[in-house]
């Protein structure tokens, strides 16, 4: 019987020896693991920041816009097409270090991306084409001139209203948040890293956070940001990004 017990503790001994040796050692793995994935992020996020600037998509519109003027009882007007390119770009000088997030667990490295910054319009100039109306003021005026520096300045902002337009805002995004995910992935699988890039913009981030905490924990934050009856309001600041 002894001899039965005295097997039992050596097998329940061996057992722990070697269930702790496999625990420190896949927690070294781990830990050395973490540590891979970390240098190459922080890696490619210095290569990143050193281009400054990323365009990775580019969208062509075409504006048509018309303008008039009435001088001495008579009548002007000129219609401008214009065609141009606008770029969508990110700072990627913006991008820092708390950006870049591993999950161990999960095995996802999320980067969170500054806006999307609209350059340009550039106008195709040999792509202009103009139609006027009223030959006599334009001949005997200078108003030719005038309504065609506000059909300029009126073509290019239509054509930044339409890049602003949500179907080429998200295809701009898709394009950067792919363009984002292999600068980085690309490095981790040269290095035998098995992980998930997910590259995220700031409004995609904070609907997550919005969906992850529910519709009554959100009613919770509002209310808490109530003012009381009677109490002090301060305007909410405003501002417009080009």
């Amino acid at each position: 019987m002894k001899t039965i017990i005295g097997l039992v503790v050596v097998i329940l001994v061996v057992f722990g020896i070697a269930f702790g040796g496999a625990y420190y050692f896949q927690k070294g793995v781990e830990d050395k693991m973490d540590g891979k994935v970390e240098s190459i992020a922080t890696a490619s996020l210095q290569g990143l920041r050193e281009q400054a600037r990323m365009t990775a998509f580019m969208a062509s519109f075409v504006a048509v816009v018309t303008s008039t003027q009435e001088r001495m009882g008579l009548k002007a007007e000129k219609t401008m097409i214009m065609p141009g390119t606008v770029r969508y770009e990110i700072d990627l000088n913006k991008l820092q270090q708390k950006d870049v997030k591993w999950d161990k667990d999960s095995n996802v490295l999320t980067i969170n991306l500054p806006p999307l910054i609209l350059a340009g319009p550039d106008v195709d100039i040999d792509g202009i084409k103009q139609y006027d109306g009223g030959g006599i003021l334009i001949a005997l005026t200078d108003a030719g001139e005038t309504l065609d520096e506000a059909n300029r300045k009126r073509g290019q902002e239509e054509l930044l209203k339409q890049a602003k337009g949500e179907v080429p805002m998200r295809l701009a995004q898709d394009a950067t948040k792919s363009a984002i995910e292999r600068s980085f992935a690309m490095p981790l699988k040269a290095a035998g890293v098995k992980a998930t890039v997910v590259a995220k913009f700031a409004e995609e981030a904070q609907e997550a956070a919005e969906q992850d905490h529910g519709p009554a924990e959100n009613a919770q934050v509002e209310n808490a940001h109530q003012e009381p009856e009677g109490g002090a309001h301060t305007p909410a600041e405003q501002g417009t990004h080009e």
